[in-house]
């Protein structure tokens, strides 16, 4: 009667310890979601477009590799940095996944420019229709004060996560990033 009365027991407890984890597991990602969205927008619209990207439906590989640039250093952010230090990497991956599977923000359609000088170097890696692509971000949407300003760190070696792209933003005068970014941001 013990014997199975503590098995009963045994198996009680074994089976919920094995089921509760990825409940409690999941519990944990959606609190840290909740942390990103103060910023980023809890519904894919971040808080100030002008300094702070969508992370809504950007490449998953690109806010991995984000994310651990922000927490090792490489790339740093007085926000991002201290953050994203606090995470672990399964927690890093589990976030990339949660906000890559989400669709982009959709925006109000306005026709886009002509596609300006020096935008062709920037589809081998954006892809054609800069939506990103394996391990380039997606910069179509993007607002236009979040590129230019990505564009000149990059151009004054500020922003240094990426070895090619400083060499890709000094080689284009101001004014070519500047036409590049307005016509990234309206597509």
């Amino acid at each position: 009667m013990h014997t199975r009365f503590f098995s009963a027991i045994f198996g009680l407890g074994f089976g919920l310890g094995v089921a509760l984890p990825p409940a409690h597991a999941q519990g944990e990602i959606e609190a840290k979601v909740q942390l990103c969205a103060a910023c980023h927008g809890a519904n894919g619209v971040p808080t100030d477009p002008k300094t702070i990207p969508p992370i809504w439906g950007q490449q998953q590989s690109y806010l991995m590799k984000q994310l651990r640039d922000f927490r090792s250093g490489e790339r740093a952010s007085a926000v991002m940095s201290p953050l994203a230090k606090s995470l672990a990497e399964g927690d890093l991956r589990k976030l990339a996944a949660y906000f890559a599977a989400k669709p982009w923000p959709q925006r109000a359609s306005a026709k886009a420019p002509s596609p300006p000088k020096g935008i062709a170097q920037c589809q081998a890696c954006h892809q054609p229709n800069f939506e990103g692509g394996m391990p380039a971000p997606r910069l179509a949407g993007l607002s236009y004060e979040y590129l230019v300003a990505a564009m000149r760190a990059f151009a004054a070696e500020e922003r240094t996560n990426n070895l090619d792209m400083p060499k890709f933003m000094q080689a284009l005068p101001e004014g070519e990033r500047d036409a590049i970014a307005r016509y990234l941001a309206a597509l």
